[in-house]
């Protein structure tokens, strides 16, 4: 009998952040009270933390009630296949020198709308997983007649 690997790999936290600097569009999943909500958003990685640019509404008022979030970002080829979790709190970057750092660092929103606060998602855990894409396996086995 063949040996088979596992088709899933466990990312380190090294592997994580590697796979989210290489993109740019993640989602923010917001939780208030029995509400949770989930935001496209394009961003930025910043040492070990992802920032990424808002306006005024439900996103930053949600963030402003619990700022405990969610941040995932995935990505695939025909042969393989990713997806990172990063858990952390939320929170606007409120003194110049932070906001004016930020500038720096080429996060420019993807539609023209004007998006003036920056927000930091400071992780507490982060998990990733990868995967090789192939074929479904037989799922019935080698059937008898």
């Amino acid at each position: 009998m063949a040996e088979t690997s596992d088709p899933v790999v466990v990312l380190s936290d090294e592997q994580c952040w590697e796979r989210l600097r290489g993109q740019e569009l993640g989602r923010l999943v917001t939780h208030v009270g029995e509400v949770l909500d989930i935001f496209p958003v394009n961003y930025v990685v910043d040492g070990e933390s992802v920032l990424f640019r808002t306006a005024q509404g439900s996103k930053l008022f949600e963030l402003t009630v619990n700022d405990e979030v969610l941040f995932e970002v995935d990505d695939h080829t025909d042969t393989d296949a990713w997806s990172v979790i990063l858990r952390g709190r939320a929170h606007p970057l409120d003194s110049s020198a932070e906001v004016e750092r930020a500038d720096g660092l080429g996060l420019r929103p993807w539609i023209p709308t004007l998006k003036y606060t920056y927000v930091r998602v400071e992780p507490t855990s982060l998990s990733g997983r990868a995967f090789e894409r192939s074929g479904e396996p037989d799922r019935y086995g080698v059937q008898q007649y």
